[in-house]
């Protein structure tokens, strides 16, 4: 299933809006990282990934901007 990336942008968000209600700011972008790092194909989470760099994350939430940020830098480590 290819998934644009207007729905993937909903997506995060969703998942963002679940996390939102932690106190501790980053145990959320955790959350959101780690579910999306475990539920995502690995083609999803390229796609959001190219969105915040191409496009600075349009649409995004703060915290699943920050997610995303997270996601792009654990990856680009391991390469």
């Amino acid at each position: 299933m290819r998934e644009s990336t207007e729905r993937l942008v909903s997506m995060v968000n969703d998942i963002a809006n679940y996390f939102h209600s932690d106190p501790d700011r980053n145990a959320g972008i955790d959350g959101i990282a780690n579910h999306i790092r475990r539920f995502w194909e690995p083609r999803m989470r390229q796609k959001i990934i190219v969105h915040l760099h191409e496009h600075d994350g349009a649409g995004l939430s703060d915290l699943g901007r920050a997610a995303i940020d997270r996601l792009a830098s654990a990856a680009a480590a391991q390469s």
